[in-house]
């Protein structure tokens, strides 16, 4: 097999990066990519930091097992299988899936943190930036929590205000500057979608 194309990509809480994210895997056969979230290396709910107001921060970088994660990362670099246990937040209901992953000629490293935790950062050969305004962001965070999560408004506004922005402000915005690509987001992104497509399929098509 080819030596994997590592595509990183981040953006802010709500940026619209999961919906970017199934776009891209459709455009491309199953064999071809392999994704790799950030949301699967939380540590457990009761590792988490605590505010002022008692309530769990999943918002920092020692949120996530970065350790793990790099580890992963590196193993389908080097064309090796890795397997992960799903993270279900707090839906205590459901029964959590053991993830296999898979090395592919393209090899997608998504999280709000991709960019930020160095191990991971080298191994990117593609620095990809979903951009989005404040305030887009903010309606879709509210929807999204809602109706996936069954968070009420003032929870939602709550962890905004407190998690979410100064998060974004320290440890994602700055490295916008290090992207390649910045995909702006605020209504659509189909251009931007087209163009690292077509890039991503060269690379396959190159193999």
């Amino acid at each position: 097999m080819q030596q994997p194309y590592l595509v990183g990509i981040t953006g802010g809480s709500a940026s619209g990066k999961t919906t970017f994210l199934n776009r891209l895997l459709a455009a491309f056969p199953e064999d071809q990519v392999c994704l790799v979230s950030q949301d699967n290396y939380y540590h457990p709910r009761e590792q988490q930091v605590l505010d002022e107001q008692g309530v769990h921060n999943f918002d920092l970088p020692v949120s996530i097992d970065s350790a793990a994660y790099a580890a992963d990362v590196l193993a389908l670099s080097q064309g090796r299988e890795v397997r992960r246990q799903e993270y279900l937040f707090n839906n205590a209901a459901a029964t959590p899936k053991q993830l296999v992953f898979r090395p592919a000629p393209i090899v997608v490293v998504e999280g709000i943190f991709v960019f930020h935790f160095a191990e991971i950062a080298k191994l990117l050969d593609l620095k990809v930036y979903i951009d989005a305004q404040e305030h887009v962001k903010l309606h879709r965070r509210i929807i999204r929590d809602r109706d996936e999560r069954g968070y009420d408004v003032a929870d939602v506004l709550y962890r905004y205000t407190h998690h979410v922005a100064p998060t974004y402000e320290k440890f994602i915005a700055p490295y916008k500057h290090d992207a390649d690509v910045v995909i702006p987001n605020n209504r659509h992104f189909d251009k931007g979608l087209e163009v690292l497509v077509g890039f991503l399929k060269g690379k396959v098509a190159v193999s």
